[in-house]
């Protein structure tokens, strides 16, 4: 049985759709937009990047993306694939058999000068993943604690205090009972010690 509309009917669904488009168009493209634009305010690290200011005011960082620390008096974020750049986000896909990987690797072993038999975290001569991991593993941050508290000329005692405190960037992964440091807020708290 196949049914034909008549061109009055046609007329009238017609009519009913165009006068559903600006609904539709202010409810999806309108209303939709505010809402999801509503809810990334609201919530924690969505829209505002997660910035990270100075007592001025003054953007220091952002506590989800790592950034480069060069100077002894600072730890060290992992090395970057992406060069800090989050616009290129992304590991090298070098293979562990690469050379450019080895190179990079011995030029960054070289930075720690290690004494022999000394033994490196890890996390501290390779990248993460999406190369912008602003953590890095409690373990390598003890490492270079005595770096740190001599450049600073603080005692080991007082970086590893402040470096044990939660406040001052210190997680622990669930399940897996890991601790994670964020370099950045680490580096934050040991420059508002007083001097």
């Amino acid at each position: 049985m196949q049914t034909t509309l008549s061109l009055s009917q046609l007329t009238r669904q017609f009519g009913v759709s165009l006068r559903l488009l600006p609904l539709s168009v202010i409810v999806c493209s309108g209303f939709y937009t505010l809402l999801v634009l509503l809810a990334a305010q609201l919530a924690p690290y969505s829209s505002s990047g997660s910035l990270l200011r100075s007592d001025k005011g003054v953007v220091v960082g952002s506590e989800l993306i790592a950034q480069q620390f060069t100077q002894p008096k600072y730890f060290w974020s992992r090395p970057s694939a992406a060069s800090w750049n989050a616009a290129g986000a992304g590991g090298s896909n070098l293979s562990p058999a690469s050379l450019a990987l080895r190179k990079r690797s011995e030029k960054l072993l070289a930075a720690f000068a290690l004494k022999k038999g000394e033994d490196l975290p890890t996390d501290l001569v390779t990248a993460s993943g999406s190369g912008l991991d602003p953590h890095i593993s409690l373990a390598a941050a003890r490492f270079q604690a005595a770096r740190v508290a001599r450049a600073r000329g603080l005692s080991l005692d007082q970086v590893m205090a402040v470096l044990d405190n939660p406040a001052n960037g210190k997680t622990t992964i669930p399940l897996v009972h890991e601790s994670l440091v964020n370099v950045l807020q680490l580096n934050r708290s040991l420059d508002r010690l007083p001097k």
